[in-house]
């Protein structure tokens, strides 16, 4: 009860804003460091999951690429889709993160969009993830994401997303914050996926360095 307490505290103190964050910590900080461990247990991950060169990706709030450098230059051209809010982020990503000639290659897709509009995508993915999302997001945001998700995918698609987990409710007051933490019940998290026609499978630890949870959500 004390830790959960102490996190709605800090959740309530006044915030940097992103592009202070940004410009103080750079690009691989901004998105919570560990550049080369999760960007390699990302990739791992996913493609021991079956991820395939072939198959259509989705990286939602891809940030400055963390997985995106490593995806990109897998996966067959325009086969890899980033989402995120900050354009900036993306653009200093593409800028320092992946060789030009890979990105000419492969071209990559990108959206900037605070409101999950996955319909700008020219292409529907058939795997998805967002990585340390739902940790900064409170529950009307992560619904909003569900529901245009849903809208904009195929049935089978197969969605990893990753959250921390509490053991009981947590109050939300804030807002949604890329430096806000938000805690979630395994119940909560799958009961997101279900309400908008997602197939929830809770996979647990999977070796995140922050202790997140992963779930799996395929479009019904």
């Amino acid at each position: 009860m004390l830790s959960n307490l102490r996190n709605i505290i800090q959740n309530l103190r006044p915030r940097a804003t992103d592009e202070d964050t940004l410009a103080k910590e750079g690009h691989r900080e901004f998105v919570g460091g560990f550049w080369e461990e999760l960007g390699h247990l990302q990739f791992d991950f996913l493609v021991k999951q079956g991820l395939k060169p072939n198959h259509v990706f989705l990286d939602i709030a891809c940030g400055s690429l963390r997985v995106g450098r490593l995806l990109i230059p897998y996966l067959e051209p325009g086969n890899y889709l980033g989402i995120d809010k900050h354009a900036e982020v993306i653009e200093a990503g593409k800028a320092n993160e992946i060789d030009a000639e890979v990105l000419k290659s492969r071209h990559p897709e990108f959206v900037v969009s605070d409101s999950f509009a996955f319909d700008k995508f020219s292409k529907r993915p058939d795997f998805c993830i967002a990585q340390s999302l739902f940790t900064h997001l409170r529950k009307e945001d992560i619904e909003l994401c569900f529901r245009k998700l849903s809208d904009f995918v195929k049935p089978g698609c197969r969605f990893f997303a990753t959250f921390d987990e509490t053991p009981i409710p947590i109050p939300q007051i804030a807002s949604s914050h890329s430096v806000r933490a938000f805690f979630y019940t395994r119940r909560a998290i799958e009961a997101f996926g279900t309400r908008s026609g997602w197939a929830p499978r809770y996979i647990g630890n999977w070796n995140h360095p922050r202790n997140q949870m992963m779930v799996e959500y395929t479009k019904l």
